[in-house]
This record gives structure tokens, sequence and C-alpha cells, in this order.
């Protein structure tokens, strides 16, 4: 008799590649399109938390999909180009460092990836989450996947299209706000970034002050004002097929 598969991970990392296992069971039924969730930008300091929805095309599934985390950034923008060429539809949202502020990090993790899905072009009677939790208010069914990134090529699609839109988001903050080096490493806690919040203190609007080593510390420096979403590169839409 055939063993079930689990839908937990390996216990140990065997370096898996995701596939299309979990698509084509909710195909077969009856719950197509399915789109993959993701998110980036949970552990910086600063910027926006990031999410995209993806619905990839089963006929034209890119080649090297995989977590972003594992891909160089000249592979993950190659490959960002191919899933908005490809893909029957693309959706990204964030959710500001105040916002996360108000909330906390998982809440505005799984609000940016509700949104995220109700942005797409086309409506999903199937979604994979990336994580161990299921974004409430979803339209549709989901599943959460623990390390789904690795395991299902929607959602290391969602990931990578996330990640590249947060860099740039990044990016942009540092060619307006030149004082913290954001465009190198991306409002992470870096030795740079640190010693920088240490001489300007943090930027209003742009630094979690819920995270350490803000937390409880007002706030008097000037108010930088700006767009995230204006920021990237003008072709680029929050919604995009």
């Amino acid at each position: 008799m055939a063993r079930a598969r689990s839908d937990s991970p390996p216990l140990f990392d065997l370096d898996q590649k995701p596939d299309f296992t979990f698509e084509r069971k909710a195909i077969r039924d009856g719950l197509w399109p399915v789109a993959g969730l993701d998110e980036a930008g949970r552990g910086p300091l600063a910027g926006p938390v990031v999410a995209a929805a993806v619905v990839l095309n089963p006929k034209r599934i890119p080649k090297g999909l995989d977590d972003s985390k594992r891909l160089t950034a000249l592979q993950r923008e190659a490959l960002f180009e191919t899933i908005l060429k490809t893909a029957l539809g693309v959706g990204v949202s964030s959710v500001c460092a105040e916002g996360i502020d108000r909330s906390n990090i998982l809440k505005a993790s799984l609000e940016a990836m509700r949104r995220a899905l109700t942005a797409l072009p086309i409506t999903p009677l199937m979604a994979l989450a990336d994580g161990r939790d299921v974004p409430p208010g979803l339209p549709c069914e989901c599943k959460a996947l623990i390390k789904g990134d690795q395991r299902s090529q929607s959602i290391a699609a969602a990931s990578i299209v996330a990640k590249v839109m947060r860099d740039r988001m990044m990016q942009g903050c540092g060619r307006a706000d030149q004082r913290y080096g954001l465009e190198i490493h991306m409002g992470y806690a870096t030795e740079r970034h640190r010693a920088a919040i240490e001489i300007h203190g943090p930027a209003s609007r742009l630094h979690r002050m819920s995270f350490s080593p803000f937390r409880l510390v007002e706030v008097e420096e000037e108010v930088v004002e700006f767009d995230l979403l204006e920021l990237v590169l003008p072709a680029e839409n929050e919604k995009a097929a």
C-alpha cells in the first residue's frame, strides 16, 4: 500500500526544490486558478513589508524558480521579468512601517498578503501561503505551507516578486534619504545601518519604531516624506498581469 505524502516539510533540509504538486492537486479538485502568496521584509528595521500573489500559467512555468533567498540578485531580477511576462496574474501590496507599528509584523505580513491577492486581475479559487498562518479575510480557500517557497513553484514565484519589489523600494528610499545606505542593506540591521542610526537617529515614517532598538523612543527627526511605490521604476504598477 502506498504511503500518503505528508504536508509537513522533511525533518532535515535536503535542498528541496519547489514543484507544481500542490497546484496540480488543486486543479484536480476543481480549485483553479491557484495563487501563491509570500512576503519579503519581515526582519528589517526600516521600510515596508511587501507581499506578492502570483498565478502561474501551468504551460509556461519559468525555469529556475526557487526560494528568493537561495537566488542571487541577478537571478531574481531575471526571473522577476519572466514571471511578469508569463504569469496569468501578479498582484503586489505592502504595509508601511507605521502600519507595522500599529499592529505587529505578523499581522502586517498577513494583511499585505491579503491585499496582494485581492490585487490580482483574476480571482483565484485556491491560495497557497508561505508559512504557518493563513491570511485572514481571503475570498478563497487557502493552505499554509511551512517553507512553502521551497515546495511550491507558485509561492517561489511570489517570493521572488515580493523580494525584487521591496528591494527596488528600498533603493528608492536610499536615493531619497542618503544618510542610512538603505540601497545597500535594504533596511536590515547591518553594522553600517546601526551606526547611521546612532549618528542620525531614526527616520520618521521609515524606521519601525516598535522594533528594537527604537522601542519606546520618541522620534523628533525631520520627516522625510515619499511614496514608496513611486520610488520603484515608473513602469511598475501595484497590479500587473
